[in-house]
């Protein structure tokens, strides 16, 4: 029966593969660009944005051409080329030990993520209980606290019921209340009501104060990041060529009215020195709500974003770990401890030691007075950190097309030199930008802003990870590696 078995499975292999060739799923092209819109686009950074009123079109605009086009089409030639996400990417490109790091960098910057999201939501909640305490250190470390371990303690066991959340975020906390605050924003302007912030061409840049007035910019750099995880669905499309950058291109679209329409709302009614860059959203609801005599609409605005930040962070909670997890035990980067898997199969040892340096950094919201310092300070951070990863994949991109010309690729992108060049100077400016402390800051110490930053970056981004890497003994190595070698 063995040697019966070995002829005739050869046959059905070939079947198999015939029939996955020719019944490939297939994408349309406006799919995939609401797919990328719905994991991009938030309302969470329009008050920082609004800060700037109607120059917020510019400083949304020129981050989407310099570093949102050029990661949405090299990730896509990368990802039609070779499967396994930005590790396989650079490790290919690059080498392994940088593969890990960027793989780290990836998870590592929801570290800062989950902190910034939660203070989101603790001053949305407030709203709803008591505004004051929006602007209450305490208070919102407390919330992030409670949230963050609760969400842990789903998570880990392997609850699947609540994913579907991430789905409707898009719509109920996105669409919808985007929506609504433009609509009164028009509605309020058109009453003849004045704007808080200029709308006149004299405005359309920012005003030049030294290079703090534009390091705001640098925000919008993480809220583009993400684009690289859409690529996975490139060959999904029919004519990859032709309708992954009309995909993209609609994306961008879509995201830049997301952003910046709810962000010129914003601006309309609560002025520049009076916005608070976590409570903003509802600082512009209730002020709106208050006009127009219907303040009961207040807690059901804050309920619908609540609730589409909590589905997000659930659904993302076990996302970067899992992959972190999955190239750790194959190749030994992490010590055995957070390797381990609790009875639902979840690596419940990664999200606690997550959640102990989470709630660590929670406490700061509490010893630091001014919450949207603290809120500025974390977002900085996880963009740094992040931008490693477009480094790192913007020189891998370039050098495969050098050492591996000929491998098979889906889809090309046209100018991939001169793509990854702009990618990787606008990260690089970012990153730079990024020490700079914004004029919000006022009279603060620039070397403690800078300190802070920095130490942020190099302990998060490089050292945590050159430590495993220096460190690592074989025996961390839980699952064999089923294919060896290196290309």
């Amino acid at each position: 029966m063995a040697s019966m078995d070995v002829p005739a499975d050869t046959p059905r292999q070939a079947e198999r593969a015939e029939v996955r060739a020719t019944a490939r799923p297939t994408l349309s092209w406006v799919t995939l660009a609401l797919m990328t819109t719905a994991s991009v686009a938030s309302l969470r950074a329009a008050p920082t944005m609004a800060v700037y009123g109607l120059a917020c079109v510019f400083l949304y605009l020129v981050p989407a051409i310099v570093f949102l086009l050029p990661t949405a089409l090299v990730s896509a030639e990368l990802a039609s080329g070779w499967s396994g996400g930005v590790y396989r990417w650079v490790s290919e490109g690059l080498s392994k030990p940088l593969g890990f790091l960027a793989v780290w960098c990836q998870f590592a910057m929801t570290i800062f993520y989950y902190p910034s999201l939660l203070a989101f939501v603790a001053s949305t909640i407030a709203y709803v209980i008591d505004p004051s305490l929006a602007s209450n250190g305490l208070y919102t470390a407390i919330v992030i606290m409670v949230l963050y371990w609760t969400g842990v303690w789903v998570s880990s066991r392997g609850t699947k019921a609540l994913a579907g959340l991430s789905s409707w975020g898009l719509i109920i906390g996105t669409l919808i209340p985007g929506t609504l605050l433009v609509v009164l924003g028009m509605v309020f302007l058109g009453q003849g009501n004045a704007s808080a912030a200029p709308m006149t061409s004299d405005h359309l840049l920012p005003a030049w104060t030294g290079l703090a007035s534009l390091v705001l910019i640098v925000n919008n750099f993480l809220s583009y990041s993400g684009m690289e995880m859409n690529a996975v669905h490139v060959s999904s499309l029919k004519n990859p060529a032709k309708e992954y950058p009309k995909s993209m291109f609609l994306a961008m679209g879509l995201v830049l009215l997301i952003f910046i329409l709810p962000a010129l709302a914003i601006s309309w009614v609560v002025p520049a020195n009076q916005l608070s860059l976590t409570a903003g959203v509802m600082q512009a609801f209730d002020a709106f709500f208050s006009h127009f005599h219907i303040g009961w609409m207040t807690p059901i605005a804050a309920v619908m974003l609540i609730s589409a930040a909590l589905g997000g962070m659930l659904t993302w909670l076990a996302g970067p770990s899992k992959g972190l997890l999955e190239i750790s035990r194959s190749e030994g980067y992490l010590p055995p401890f957070l390797q381990k898997l609790n009875k639902f199969g979840i690596q419940q040892n990664i999200l606690v030691t997550q959640g102990v340096v989470t709630t660590v950094i929670a406490l700061l919201y509490a010893l630091i007075p001014n919450v949207s310092n603290v809120y500025w300070i974390f977002s900085t951070i996880t963009t740094q950190v992040y931008l490693i990863v477009y480094l790192l994949m913007f020189v891998a991109a370039m050098r495969l097309r050098k050492t591996q010309p000929d491998h098979p690729r889906g889809y090309r992108v046209p100018a991939l030199g001169l793509l990854c060049t702009v990618g990787l100077l606008a990260s690089l400016a970012a990153l730079a930008i990024g020490f700079v402390p914004p004029s919000q800051f006022g009279s603060g110490s620039v070397w403690s802003y800078v300190l802070l930053i920095g130490s942020g970056l190099i302990i998060l981004g490089l050292l945590i990870p050159w430590a495993f890497l220096k460190f690592r003994k074989p025996g961390w190595r839980t699952e064999a590696a089923e294919e060896g070698g290196t290309s």
